[in-house]
């Protein structure tokens, strides 16, 4: 375990109070390809895929998918790391945890899928950095992506900042589902938020964007969200890996080609996940505010990585060998598109 101590014990409290929220099937089932994702806009590509059925067909009819519905980055490693899924969609810095805990040996990125969408909001009075001193800002959990984010940038702004609320700024965790709420009550001043959760704060209770975090990355660029697999999955089944990278492209087309048929179908499954579909000025919105690319946008990676580091919640970490992009390059060449690569520069 590589996370250090203070982290290590508020994930593991973490880890075990969030449940996945579906049956996992046999993990040694090699007909059924397990698929790990979130009911969230910024997962879109795996909404679109799995409603509109694309990874059925690129499978065929010789293997199942089987997805498995998450609502947090740290059980997505756990599940894994036991063998309950083979791939995942997921953010960055629960796969930079992954690799960090496994020695580099459990999981590798196979394509990007999601830039952006992610900025500071905050309440009326609050329209500079100093303003922050003394407020209560939410993250969606510790040491996940926008937590991380959050605390470089005020420790950045000459902020101190601890675990448990304290500090020059109380960092407080905050389930993506309850902050609307925390934030309409006062319990919170602003968050670190992410798509269609920052969307919702802007147009529903008017919050102010004190800063978008594109403004932080090179040609604001920054991996949001990202595939996984497990290093199991990628040598035994390279032809499920393709096809479900072909899905994944098959999504990604449609997303720009076709944007308000990628939308209703990602509010269709998000609905038949959750029971609720997002209005129609939310979705547009966050759409709106995300990159959807097969590009894993490998220098923000080694960034988030060198971030965590900083303020206290990784040790260093050597991240060479974390991507595996030869399959989504041999699906990218069968349609005649460039290769992608997932060195630094």
């Amino acid at each position: 375990m590589r996370l250090l101590n203070k982290a290590a014990i508020a994930l593991t409290a973490l880890v075990t109070a969030v449940p996945i929220l579906s049956a996992c099937g046999n993990g040694n089932d090699e007909n059924v390809l397990r698929l790990g994702y979130f009911a969230n806009v910024t997962h879109a590509p795996a909404l679109v895929a799995i409603e509109l059925g694309l990874i059925e067909e690129t499978l065929g009819d010789d293997v199942t998918v089987e997805p498995v519905l998450f609502n947090a980055g740290p059980t997505v490693i756990e599940a894994l790391f036991s063998g309950a899924i083979d791939a995942a969609y997921v953010g960055p810095n629960p796969a930079i945890n992954g690799w960090a805990q496994s020695g580099g040996e459990a999981l590798h990125v196979i394509s990007g899928s999601t830039s952006g969408g992610a900025a500071l909001v905050t309440r009326d009075g609050i329209d500079a950095p100093a303003d922050l001193a003394g407020t209560a800002i939410a993250s969606p959990q510790l040491a996940n992506t926008q937590d991380v984010a959050l605390r470089y940038w005020l420790a950045e702004q000459g902020f101190d900042t601890d675990y448990y609320g304290g500090g020059d700024v109380a960092v407080t965790p905050t389930p993506n589902s309850e902050l609307a709420a925390a934030y309409a009550t006062g319990a919170v001043d602003g968050a670190w938020a992410v798509e269609p959760h920052l969307s919702e704060l802007i147009i529903e209770h008017d919050a102010n964007v004190l800063l978008d975090e594109r403004e932080l990355w090179e040609e604001g660029e920054f991996v949001t969200t990202h595939i996984i697999a497990a290093s199991d999955f990628l040598a035994q089944r390279p032809e499920q890996v393709e096809a479900l990278l072909q899905a994944h492209l098959q999504a990604l087309d449609l997303i720009e080609d076709e944007p308000d048929q990628a939308r209703a179908a990602a509010n269709d499954h998000i609905e038949s996940l959750t029971g609720n579909r997002l209005g129609e000025d939310i979705i547009a919105a966050a759409f709106d505010n995300l990159t959807f690319t097969a590009d894993p946008i490998a220098a923000s990676l080694y960034g988030s990585a060198e971030h965590a580091t900083a303020v206290g919640l990784l040790d260093e970490v050597d991240l060479g060998g974390i991507y595996r992009l030869e399959h989504l390059n041999a699906v990218l060449s069968d349609h005649g598109r460039e290769p992608i690569s997932g060195d630094r520069v």
